[in-house]
């Protein structure tokens, strides 16, 4: 019997890149935003060979480095690729092949990189701001600078332009966002170049001021999953783009007093029918997941019992009589069931879940024979 496997649909990603550019506020008369479509981990562990052809509609893809900037050429990108790491060789920096490149300047080594190019392609830099989020890019003192010196490249054709970038650290709140926001414009005002700060979170909070920017990074919506608490993708309009199954391979009886699983860390106050789901924590379910976390049974919900181990979650059929052997479990991503529950169930964030998924565990299209 086969174990767990993900269904990607494609449908629900071009139709969520669509819904975001609809969510937008954009002044009338005013230039639309430019959209990068977020790509890294794998596509968030749906497969970028599988998502690529959902994303025609993007303006260009964000990617964490030159491994996987290579990788979407080789599928066939042909649009600009944005590399959010600053690890790349001169020699990447030189190869054509990645081309149009936008980088992310975070680091003053980089900077010397480009100084050395030879010439025959040059990328888009843009210049990272460490903001609230510390975790990348110039501090406030050094940024006007490290702006100067792109000037100067720019002027030698080292660079084919300047924008300026940043990652908030708390997008999701209203008022910590318009500080960061406010932060930013202070440091930029009168250092002409394109923005790039807004991402899934912020361009929901406020959209208009997101419409207001010139490229927007889209990246968990895209999935169909929402970057806000206390919210689903569903809930926010947006379909689910993975759904993760696995086959019951097993039923049990418990008596009262009985024990499921290692260290029984759950035990029956009463006489109950469990099913063996061929998944763990080894395909990339969360160990943490406890007793109640939820799953889907023939569109009925039922709940999980004691510890998720290596191979085996066990769940409760005791009000699903008809349930047998070979039956499939929805573990997450679908309307009914979305990823959101299980990762607050678990408590993780759907994205950790998302490009948590093992390799032994098949990204399958919806729909697909």
């Amino acid at each position: 019997m086969h174990g767990a496997f993900t269904c990607i649909d494609r449908d629900a990603i071009a139709h969520n890149l669509l819904a975001i550019r609809r969510h937008l506020q954009v002044e009338p008369g005013a230039k639309r935003p430019l959209m990068w479509a977020v790509v890294k981990a794998d596509a968030y562990g749906h497969g970028l060979e599988h998502v690529l052809p959902a994303l025609h509609a993007a303006d260009g893809l964000a990617v964490l480095c030159a491994a996987d900037a290579y990788r979407c050429r080789m599928l066939g990108w042909t649009k600009p690729l944005l590399a959010m790491c600053g690890h790349f060789t001169l020699d990447e920096l030189n190869d054509p092949a990645l081309y149009p490149l936008h980088v992310v300047i975070e680091h003053a080594g980089q900077l010397e990189q480009l100084e050395r190019l030879a010439g025959g392609v040059s990328p888009h830099a843009w210049l990272r701001h460490a903001g609230r989020l510390h975790h990348a890019g110039f501090q406030a003192k050094d940024y006007p600078l490290a702006y100067a010196r792109l000037q100067g490249l720019l002027a030698a054709g080292h660079v084919s332009g300047i924008g300026h970038f940043q990652h908030y650290a708390n997008a999701e709140d209203a008022a910590d966002l318009g500080l960061e926001r406010q932060s930013f414009k202070q440091l930029t005002t009168g250092l002409p170049g394109r923005i790039c700060t807004e991402n899934s979170a912020a361009l929901l909070i406020d959209s208009a001021s997101a419409a207001s920017t010139d490229w927007l990074r889209t990246g968990i919506v895209l999935y169909g999953v929402s970057p806000l608490s206390g919210h689903t993708g569903p809930d926010l309009g947006l379909k689910p783009a993975m759904a993760l199954y696995a086959p019951i391979y097993g039923i049990q009886e418990l008596g009262s007093g009985d024990g499921v699983g290692y260290n029984s860390a759950f035990r029956a106050d009463r006489a109950l029918r469990i099913g063996l789901v061929r998944c763990g924590y080894a395909d990339g379910y969360p160990r943490t997941a406890p007793s109640g976390c939820p799953v889907l049974v023939g569109g009925m919900r039922a709940r999980i019992l004691g510890r998720v181990s290596m191979d085996t979650l066990t769940i409760d059929l005791t009000n699903l009589p008809h349930v047998a052997t070979g039956d499939s479990v929805t573990l997450w991503g679908t309307v009914n069931l979305p990823v959101e529950d299980v990762a607050r169930a678990a408590g993780t964030i759907a994205a950790q879940l998302l490009t948590g998924l093992t390799a032994r565990v098949p990204r399958r299209l919806a729909g697909a024979a």
